[in-house]
């Protein structure tokens, strides 16, 4: 009977972790990716390179998901094809459907909790540790992301060779569904939270009288009524072009920059205020 060994399987996942964007195109996407990740395991179970030529073609057809959970199928794939080498009842075609059924729900799984969710936080921490220009916050990020998203991608790897075939009810069943809504509620109030220590916008709109007294303070009756109003609108309106108008961040920040040029020649903002 043919076991992977330790070392093929670690292989396998550093090729994955390291080269998931090999000769990326618009054609292929992560393909070449995969097959990287693949070779190692081909080579161990396969003595001749008649057999090691066909088992690679296996993962010649497309493949896109998001790499991090999408680090699961290649694991899941390693453990069918070891089954496939074991005289299994295992073909290109199952191998395939696997592949085919698990990377869109896993793209959305992994865009929802780890660039939806995962990432905004850790930038946060980031932006809370660089005040006055310290390098704490980007050598956080740096170790945080590199070193946490190896330790998942790793866990979801072998989880996906230890599981094999069953993973597919795990991944996309009702319980994963609700899982992945309770992640997906818990960041957004973590980014909210983040959001609203961070963004602080006022205006310095004030109305004369004829003897150069204050006679209405918009901040101020702003603040009487809704406190941070400005600042809870604007991230409102970033969140409307973004999601709904499906504008790119580039093109918001535009956006935010003409407001707020036209707004301090207009003297509704102050730009002293920025400092």
């Amino acid at each position: 009977m043919k076991k992977l060994s330790k070392k093929t399987l670690n292989h396998s996942f550093l090729n994955w972790f390291y080269g998931h964007l090999t000769c990326f195109s618009q054609e292929h996407m992560q393909t070449f990716g995969y097959m990287t990740a693949m070779l190692p395991i081909i080579q161990e179970l396969y003595d001749t390179n008649e057999e090691q030529t066909e088992k690679t073609l296996t993962y010649s057809t497309f493949f896109n998901t998001e790499p991090q959970v999408g680090s699961i199928v290649v694991g899941i794939t390693a453990g069918m094809e070891e089954a496939r080498a074991n005289g299994e009842p295992v073909d290109d075609e199952t191998i395939n459907g696997i592949r085919a059924g698990l990377m869109g729900p896993l793209a959305g799984i992994g865009d929802s909790l780890v660039v939806g969710t995962l990432l905004p936080i850790l930038l946060g921490i980031a932006l809370g540790l660089s005040g006055g220009g310290s390098p704490l916050g980007a050598v956080f990020y740096i170790l945080a992301w590199n070193i946490g998203m190896f330790l998942i991608m790793r866990f979801m790897y072998f989880k996906g060779y230890e599981l094999g075939g069953k993973a597919v009810e795990i991944l996309v069943g009702e319980k994963a569904n609700a899982i992945r809504d309770s992640i997906i509620m818990l960041g957004t109030m973590v980014i909210g939270g983040v959001t609203a220590s961070w963004i602080n916008i006022t205006t310095s709109f004030q109305m004369l009288g004829s003897d150069g007294s204050v006679i209405v303070d918009l901040q101020k009756t702003l603040n009487d009524v809704y406190p941070s109003i400005l600042s809870a609108v604007f991230v409102l309106i970033c969140w409307y072009l973004l999601s709904k108008k499906r504008l790119s961040p580039v093109v918001v920040m535009l956006i935010l920059v003409a407001v707020a040029f036209v707004g301090v020649l207009l003297g509704f903002f102050d730009p002293r205020l920025a400092y």
